[in-house]
């Protein structure tokens, strides 16, 4: 099984490309933003704090994300509903957290980053706040959210792993991005 991360700034279509990714390709999609709502959802003993934290726009313990991403990749992994492999949405954030992940889950095979203009990222969180109603999505924790991605750590990430990663240019339309994330993906697939 493959394990790609998908990584950039919160607006950059992450979602979107992944829901295509999984069409077309048969991956299990792990968004660390979705495992982190469900838990909330579901009333944990973690609840209050993670909807604090949540509501102000700022990151959750790498220790709490990690634990959620390899418990829901186990469990997939033993309902046995990929063969693919998986897709991780919005972790790793900074490159501890990425060593983390390789040496308390697996080693990464590719890595996308989406890279979008601040002013796109905005517009689209913007325009997704409308539609959703996310706790996460209003003017104040949105441009909180850019400003804590805009700190470059995931700089580290794309430096650490030069040979892994894959730029997209995410400022164009949802068609234009997927058919460049097709052709890296291809690749991938081919050399296994």
């Amino acid at each position: 099984m493959k394990i790609i991360w998908i990584i950039g700034g919160p607006g950059c279509g992450k979602g979107t490309q992944c829901k295509r990714i999984i069409e077309k390709y048969g991956f299990y999609h792990i968004s660390s933003g979705d495992l982190l709502r469900e838990e909330v959802a579901r009333g944990s003993a973690r609840d209050a704090f993670l909807q604090e934290t949540m509501s102000k726009g700022l990151f959750v313990s790498t220790d709490i994300v990690l634990d959620l991403i390899k418990e829901r990749m186990q469990k997939i992994k033993q309902e046995k509903k990929t063969e693919a492999g998986f897709l991780i949405d919005g972790y790793p954030r900074e490159l501890g957290q990425a060593l983390l992940f390789e040496k308390n889950v697996c080693p990464v095979d590719l890595i996308i980053f989406f890279d979008a203009s601040n002013e796109v990222l905005e517009k689209r969180l913007l325009g997704r706040a409308e539609i959703l109603n996310r706790v996460d999505d209003n003017e104040e924790t949105i441009k909180n959210r850019i400003k804590l991605f805009n700190m470059n750590r995931h700089i580290e990430i794309i430096n650490h792993y030069k040979e892994k990663v894959v730029n997209i240019d995410a400022n164009g339309n949802a068609d234009e991005i997927f058919n460049e994330v097709s052709k890296v993906i291809d690749i991938l697939l081919n050399k296994s």
